[in-house]
């Protein structure tokens, strides 16, 4: 599932409240890349490669705000999810810090 704008923004409030660590910083993460997307590029409903890369971040988000109470990912589900995000902000030559709000 490819999440706009209006998605993630929903998906980080609903998050907030909620006993889920690891999706809540997911969320933020992804955020995060929407608000980087759009500075350098045409914006993140234009520019393919870093939703394709953000896409397992973005079904477990999109997962987690289907159901009222949803259960937290493990920290190995987390960093599998974001190693493709991280290997796409690498070829930007991008640190992973900027964009990614997961230890």
């Amino acid at each position: 599932m490819q999440m706009n704008e209006y998605d993630i923004e929903d998906a980080q409030r609903r998050l907030t409240y909620t006993e889920t660590p690891n999706l809540r910083l997911l969320a933020l993460t992804l955020g995060s890349l929407v608000d980087w997307a759009s500075r350098n590029s045409d914006g993140w409903p234009y520019w393919q490669a870093p939703r394709k890369a953000s896409a397992r971040v973005q079904a477990l988000v999109a997962d987690a705000v289907r159901v009222p109470r949803p259960v937290d990912v493990t920290d190995a589900e987390m960093r599998k999810a974001l190693t493709p995000l991280k290997a796409f902000l690498t070829r930007q030559g991008v640190s992973h810090d900027a964009v990614i709000f997961v230890r």
